[in-house]
């Protein structure tokens, strides 16, 4: 869930009880206290040895899961237990790269397809209540399941965090982008400020917190309720400690004015699913002639395939370049033979063949064009993606963005010609990527979870 506070923000799988160990499912009274003592009682015996038993909390789309299935597998490698709390469609995903699944209930696809559809703001509301009441349920079920520690993103943090309050389960902050307000820039999601300046930026930020806190505020007070917690405790994101930024201090540094024990420590890369081998059809369309061009859109321009499939192939012609298409949620296909549509593909292994990558400036997908050393063209659409394409201009490996409620084949075909000519774009992200690859983003978190800090 990205950290924007509109309910289009809350768009964003059981867990096997032979591996984990179950406690009863609390309602009221002593049934309640007692699984609560059971489940406290464990955790406290489960502290004196390792490994520990830790669930990572996700929700959202695969570029708000993707990043903690690298996180698990240093995890998995340091020793430790892993599951892993996400929706249903990314069971072959985490099952692919040796990670538990815990299913929390819900499909960000569908939502936004049924947002679409709504014929009122009452519609959409009752829409978003039901998705963010199952992911509650959800995150309380994954956690009764048994754990020693939970991660969580910024989205589904106030969830989390009233899950472990109610069976004593000390929570630690994984975030994906900047949570805390600051008088250095505006946060992601900022909306448009005519008071400009460290203090316009502060006010920004706190109002990007104040809605992020209203997404799931109705949920988490259902929720302790359910649980049997006091109703004023406060449950927001800003809340947790300690907290750990999963970028690079080289894309967006530390601000000198964030609280202690909040750090930015590097990227956490996703895993490579075992055993995979890539398509031999993409092998030999990058073998056939010069490095293409990536384009995709993520999650993003669900049901769009039409329009943007014809755009993108007059833009491809436009620049003379050959493109490699990734479907995503827009369902984009190829057109033309310089054109090769493609599905899931590790970024990692995709991105470094590539020319440049045009995205919508998802914080994964940015990172991963970072990695690859490979110049870019944003096409943000909203949440974070402004912010992280500002930020691609300013490090000098992409030109100024091109917004997609401005994107047609004239101006995308223009920027991957800027793009492409533009020597130093492709220096300055060769630059970077050397960087990025000095640091390691887990190692803070994971000495953390070594220390006595953790528990």
């Amino acid at each position: 869930m990205r950290s924007a506070g509109d309910e289009g923000d809350a768009a964003r799988g059981r867990y096997d009880r032979s591996v984990v160990p179950f406690f009863p499912r609390s309602r009221t009274g002593l049934d309640r206290d007692l699984g609560r003592l059971a489940h406290r009682v464990a955790v406290a015996d489960q502290k004196e040895d390792r490994p520990m038993r830790i669930l990572i909390i996700t929700a959202g789309s695969r570029g708000d899961v993707a990043p903690f299935t690298g996180l698990g597998r240093r995890l998995l490698d340091a020793g430790h237990q892993v599951a892993v709390a996400a929706h249903p469609s990314f069971a072959e995903l985490l099952g692919g790269c040796g990670l538990e699944h815990r299913i929390v209930p819900g499909d960000p696809r569908a939502l936004v397809r049924d947002w679409a559809r709504a014929a009122s703001r009452e519609e959409v509301q009752a829409l978003t209540r039901a998705y963010a009441d199952g992911l509650a349920e959800g995150v309380a079920e994954a956690v009764e399941g048994g754990a020693d520690l939970l991660l969580t993103p910024f989205g589904p943090a106030p969830l989390a965090r009233t899950a472990g309050e109610a069976f004593g389960v000390p929570v630690v902050g994984t975030y994906l982008v900047p949570a805390f307000a600051t008088r250095e820039f505006p946060l992601p999601n900022a909306r448009s400020t005519d008071a400009p300046g460290p203090e316009g930026n502060l006010a920004a930020g706190r109002d990007v917190l104040k809605r992020a806190d209203g997404v799931f505020a109705g949920a988490v007070s259902r929720l302790r309720d359910r649980l049997g917690l006091p109703a004023d405790t406060p449950s927001a994101p800003g809340d947790i400690r300690p907290v750990f930024h999963g970028y690079s201090p080289l894309v967006v540094p530390r601000p000198e004015d964030w609280p202690p024990r909040v750090d930015v420590t590097g990227y956490w890369w996703p895993a490579r699913p075992d055993h995979w081998r890539p398509p031999a059809e993409l092998a030999d369309f990058l073998q056939s002639g010069p490095p293409p061009v990536f384009i995709g859109f993520g999650s993003m321009a669900a049901g769009q395939g039409e329009r943007l499939s014809e755009l993108v192939a007059a833009a491809v012609r436009r620049a003379g370049v050959r493109a490699v298409v990734q479907a995503g949620w827009a369902g984009l296909s190829g057109r033309g033979d310089d054109v090769l549509a493609i599905g899931d593909v590790p970024h990692d292994w995709l991105f470094p063949r590539t020319a440049a990558v045009v995205h919508h400036a998802g914080a994964g997908t940015t990172g991963a064009g970072l990695r690859a050393g490979v110049p870019a063209v944003a096409v943000p659409v909203m949440y974070d993606q402004p912010f992280w394409s500002a930020r691609l201009h300013a490090l000098g490996v992409a030109p100024r963005p091109v917004p997609f409620d401005a994107l047609t084949a004239e101006a995308l075909g223009d920027a991957i010609t800027a793009c492409l000519a533009e020597p130093s774009h492709r220096r300055r992200a060769a630059e970077l990527a050397h960087g990025i690859a000095a640091e390691d983003g887990a190692a803070a978190l994971l000495a953390h979870i070594g220390s006595e800090d953790a528990g």
